[in-house]
């Protein structure tokens, strides 16, 4: 059998609210074990989002999703986390000592105190287009997220979509690539208003094509894309691309936590505004993932409910121990864990 993994905490999900987690439950002495269905940290921010640009980080006029997950794993790095990639729980349970035991799909089995959720929208995957055959070219030409812009250099691009992030790859990508196409299936986009003139300002000076369609089939072979044709509303057209991007939008799924017997609202997960824990004594969900009356998401809110959250996990895995509330500014104790006294 496996041996057990023993920590004080469990936290589910490794994106910039997790990663913070890490940080206030550190300042207390509260050892940390994250795991994340993604192959590194970061979250959506990290997977879909590495270079585009966040503007309401406290102290951080602009900062890419990469650069916000980069800060994060070097704030928390005093405390040494250990992170299990490529890895969804697949159990839960409480012990009859009163904690819990947690196991992922690869048969790890992980013992805590407390266990945090801090999965964002849950286990998420792009949604796959309708194409035949689009599985050959993943991977290789095509692609459901933008982690380098500089791997589309000079390539003919195809983006399909008519949502936020297609707007926003296509003006990004557009000065470094050979030529960029954007399909969507009518000209009205769900996108915000200003990037929706700007790419059509482009267009009107042929700096990229906007097409109304939608993809029907592939050109190429051995995964390396050389075309596509798109249904138009005046019959196919074919053009030659060599990397497609599609942004059909995701499909978020709680996956096994949906059968811990967690009150549930809107597929969202119900917690208190003191402790941000659920109805399930001993487990918290912080960031998107949960709902309370007034709920913003935003990083910047799960910060917040991540430092209240905390309080609450330091008395459930110290009973007998008073917590006494200190600022990093000000206190020694704080800034030798954190190397900096």
């Amino acid at each position: 059998m496996t041996t057990p993994i023993e920590t004080d905490v469990v936290i589910i999900g490794a994106g910039p609210v997790g990663l913070f987690a890490v940080f206030e439950l550190g300042l207390y002495d509260l050892k940390c074990h994250l795991i994340d269905i993604l192959d590194r940290p970061g979250g959506q921010c990290a997977e879909l989002y590495p270079e585009k640009p966040i503007y309401d980080i406290p102290a951080w006029p602009t900062i890419t999703g990469q650069e916000l997950t980069d800060k994060l794993l070097e704030q928390i790095e005093p405390f040494k986390p250990e992170f299990h990639f490529n890895r969804m729980v697949s159990g839960f349970s409480k012990l009859d000592d009163g904690r819990f035991e947690v196991v992922t799909d690869e048969n790890e089995i992980l013992v805590c105190k407390a266990v945090v959720i801090a999965a964002g929208g849950g286990s998420f995957q792009p949604k796959r287009p309708p194409v035949p055959g689009i599985e050959e070219y993943e991977g290789s030409s095509v692609f459901y997220s933008v982690r380098r812009i500089e791997d589309f250099r000079d390539e003919d691009l195809l983006i399909v979509g008519g949502g936020d992030s297609a707007l926003d790859w296509t003006l990004n990508l557009q000065p470094v690539a050979k030529s960029v196409t954007l399909v969507h299936r009518r000209p009205e986009f769900r996108a915000a208003p200003d990037s929706v003139n700007k790419m059509f300002a482009l267009n009107e000076k042929d700096e990229l094509d906007f097409q109304v369609g939608q993809v029907k089939e592939l050109k190429g072979s051995n995964g390396k894309l050389e075309g596509a044709v798109i249904k138009g509303p005046d019959g196919d057209v074919e053009i030659a691309c060599t990397r497609l991007l599609p942004f059909f939008g995701l499909t978020m799924k709680l996956g096994p936590i949906a059968d811990w017997g967690l009150n549930l609202h809107e597929n969202l997960i119900e917690v208190d505004t003191e402790k941000f824990e659920t109805n399930i004594p001993g487990v918290f969900a912080i960031g998107d993932i949960n709902w309370y009356p007034g709920k913003l998401k935003l990083i910047l809110s799960g910060f917040h409910e991540a430092a209240l959250m905390t309080q609450a996990v330091k008395r459930i895995v110290s009973p007998d121990e008073k917590v006494v509330f200190q600022y990093t500014t000000s206190s020694t104790k704080l800034q030798k864990k954190l190397g900096v006294s």
